[in-house]
C-alpha cells in the first residue's frame, strides 16, 4: 500500500491513482492537505469518489490534516490543528476540522483516519492529556458513525512516543490502536523499543526512512538513511496479520518513474523479508 504523501504538494487527481493502480499496488492512504486533497471541496471529493467506486484500488485509509492552509502551516500557528488545545474554543474548531475530513466517508469509505496528538515538538502535560481526551471521545463516536476507526500515530513529540500512547490509553480508557511509523521511531527510543511497546494495538503502517535526526521519509533502499531494514523488516513480519505494509515517502523532484521506483522499494523489503523466512 502507498501513502499519497509522495505527492502532497500536487493536487490528487483520478489519473495519478490511476497509474497506480496499473502498478499493482492494491490500497492508497490519502494525505489531507488543502493542496493535495481538499476535503471540504465536494467537487473534488466526488469526482474521487466516482473513480474509486469504478476502481479495484482501494482507500485503506486516511490521514487527518495538520494544518489548515497550503504550505504546511508556514502562514502562522493559527493553521495549525491541535486536538490537545487547551482553549476550548479553539479545541472545538480544530475537532470540526478534523470532522469534515471524516466525512469523506460517506462517500469513498475507507477504515482508519490516521491521527496525530499535539504538534511536532510539543512538551507532555496532563491537561494536553486531558484535552485530547475530549476531542477524541467526540471524534471516535463521530468516527464511528461512519464506519472508521481513529488511530493514533507515535509522532515526535512528548506527547506521542510509544510509551506516552500506552499511558494515554491507560490514562483515558479510550483503547485506541496505533499506526506505527518507523521514521518517527528512528528518530526516538528506536524502531525496537517502540515497537514493542505499541506491537498489540498496531493496525497500519507507516513505512520510510530517515538519518536519525530530521523526518526526510526517505525511500528505504534508498541508502541515505540510517534505519536497519533487515531488522526492521524481521520485526514487523512477526505480526504481519495485523497490518498491511505501506510506504510513506517523500517526493523526490529528480525521480523521471516515481511510481517506478515506489515498485522497487517494495521489491526492495520483501526480498529482505523474503531471505530470512
Amino acid at each position: 500500500m502507498l501513502s499519497t504523501h509522495v505527492i502532497v504538494n500536487h493536487r490528487l487527481t483520478t489519473a495519478w491513482l490511476s497509474k497506480v493502480e496499473r502498478t499493482g499496488i492494491a490500497a492508497v492512504e490519502i494525505f489531507c492537505a488543502p493542496q493535495h486533497l481538499d476535503y471540504r471541496n465536494k467537487p473534488q471529493v466526488a469526482e474521487l469518489g466516482h473513480w474509486f467506486r469504478d476502481s479495484e484500488l482501494k482507500l485503506h485509509s486516511l490521514h487527518s490534516p495538520m494544518y489548515t492552509d497550503d504550505i504546511w502551516g508556514r502562514t502562522g500557528p493559527h493553521t495549525h490543528i491541535n486536538i490537545t488545545e487547551l482553549t476550548k474554543a479553539l479545541r472545538i474548531q480544530w475537532v470540526d476540522e478534523i470532522k469534515r475530513a471524516i466525512e469523506v466517508a460517506e462517500v469513498i469509505p475507507f477504515r482508519y483516519l490516521i491521527q496525530h496528538l499535539g504538534v511536532g515538538g510539543q512538551e507532555f502535560s496532563e491537561y494536553s492529556i486531558e484535552a485530547a481526551f475530549r476531542s477524541l471521545e467526540e471524534l471516535t463516536i463521530f468516527a464511528g458513525q461512519r464506519g472508521v476507526e481513529i488511530l493514533l500515530e507515535n509522532t515526535p513529540n512528548d506527547l506521542s512516543t510509544a510509551e506516552r500512547l500506552e499511558l494515554f490509553n491507560r490514562m483515558t480508557h479510550l483503547n485506541l490502536n496505533y499506526v506505527f511509523d518507523t521514521g518517527h521511531a528512528h528518530m526516538g527510543a528506536g524502531i525496537a523499543q517502540e515497537f514493542d511497546a505499541m506491537k498489540e494495538r498496531i493496525r497500519s503502517l507507516h513505512v520510510h526512512d530517515n538519518g536519525g535526526k530530521e523526518d526526510t521519509h526517505l525511500f528505504p533502499n534508498s541508502g541515505a538513511g540510517s534505519i536497519d531494514w533487515t531488522r526492521t523488516m524481521e520485526l514487523l513480519r512477526s505480526r504481519s496479520s495485523q497490518y498491511p505494509l505501506l510506504l510513506e515517502l517523500r517526493e523526490v523532484p529528480e525521480q523521471e518513474n516515481p511510481l517506478t521506483e515506489i515498485t522497487r522499494a517494495f521489491d526492495y523489503l520483501e526480498a529482505l523479508e523474503a531471505s530470512h523466512d
